[in-house]
């Protein structure tokens, strides 16, 4: 059946040519011989892998071809896509042949082939093994993932995050919701020129999200030779709402009763951030620092969307300012 490059690169067949790029800078840091010491042979084999695997994909007529005919049909020279099998010289065919992983691998990450490269996997300048011991210094793959030689001139930098606040109100944060947000950013094109382009990015907000959440969209920053791009992230922001304050997954309520309601009694009457009318009787005396809890009707609870904080009630008692005499009797009369 031959190999398949999709699987080894962890893509499905569909991927872009950003989810190939994106696949070969973990895979072939992760596999790189000189960043496996103790597995020096299974690292080469697997990185050679993932080289020719990135080598077919990332070329539009290799792709083309392997995607029709295979590793087979790649290797044993059939024609190329849409050439049709002849031209007026006679048979067009497709020569496919293997590039050094050393040559991609440099290619790729911007920097010039240290030691001379790799020589052929297996040629003479490389050694028995095909790779040359210590060919990078101990810190490159520190570097490549934020570590101390992040400032080198010749080693591709990761630019520094980009963080945008995504302002969502309380009912958004309640039911959850789907925005599209519009950036332009720079981006390489295939002569090598920088060009502006337009994206659509879409953020699902999900029930219950909270003050403070990332949403991070990787490598969505504007690209430029030798520095991997930033990523995009959105922090979301909570709108103040005229009714409810949250606390945690809870809703917190406040309702102006006169004195006579806290002693005599009262109902809330509130419309939830999902549209629904709630009733709630209060029976008992209110207090200045009394608070009705309504279980199940807070905020969702991100990791367990099926439940729900609890609304709080609490009240502000309003007392008059002044009472007449018979006023004031009367109340004695009644509370003794």
């Amino acid at each position: 059946m031959g190999v398949d490059y999709y699987k080894i690169l962890q893509v499905d067949r569909n991927a872009s040519d950003e989810d190939l790029k994106k696949a070969y800078r973990k895979l072939a840091m992760k596999w790189h011989p000189d960043k496996n010491p103790s597995n020096k042979k299974g690292a080469e084999a697997k990185f050679k892998q993932i080289s020719e695997a990135y080598d077919v994909l990332s070329d539009p007529q290799k792709r083309a071809v392997y995607d029709q005919y295979g590793e087979e049909g790649l290797k044993g020279q059939v024609p190329p896509p849409e050439a049709g099998g002849f031209s007026d010289g006679g048979p067009t065919t497709f020569r496919f042949s293997t590039r050094n992983p050393d040559d991609i691998f440099s290619d790729f990450f911007g920097f010039p082939r240290p030691f001379g490269g790799m020589g052929d996997m297996g040629g003479s300048r490389a050694g028995a093994s095909g790779f040359h011991r210590n060919m990078f210094p101990d810190d490159i793959f520190s570097r490549f993932s934020g570590g101390a030689g992040e400032g080198s001139a010749t080693m591709p930098r990761k630019g520094p995050a980009i963080e945008r606040t995504l302002p969502c109100s309380l009912e958004d944060l309640y039911k959850g919701t789907t925005k599209k947000m519009k950036i332009s950013r720079d981006v390489i094109d295939t002569s090598g020129r920088p060009t502006t382009v337009e994206e659509i990015l879409t953020i699902e907000i999900k029930p219950g999200w909270k003050k403070g959440t990332k949403i991070t969209f990787p490598e969505k920053g504007n690209e430029q030779r030798g520095v991997i791009p930033s990523d995009l992230v959105f922090i979301i922001d909570e709108k103040p709402h005229s009714v409810f304050k949250r606390d945690g997954n809870d809703l917190v309520v406040t309702q102006k009763v006169s004195l006579l309601e806290a002693l005599t009694g009262y109902t809330v009457q509130l419309t939830t951030l999902d549209g629904r009318n709630l009733t709630i009787p209060i029976t008992t005396i209110i207090n200045p620092t009394y608070e009705e809890v309504v279980k199940g009707e807070g905020m969702p609870i991100p990791k367990e969307p099926s439940k729900k904080g609890n609304l709080r009630i609490k009240f502000n008692v309003k007392f008059p300012s002044k009472l007449t005499t018979e006023q004031k009797t009367g109340l004695k009369r009644l509370i003794s």
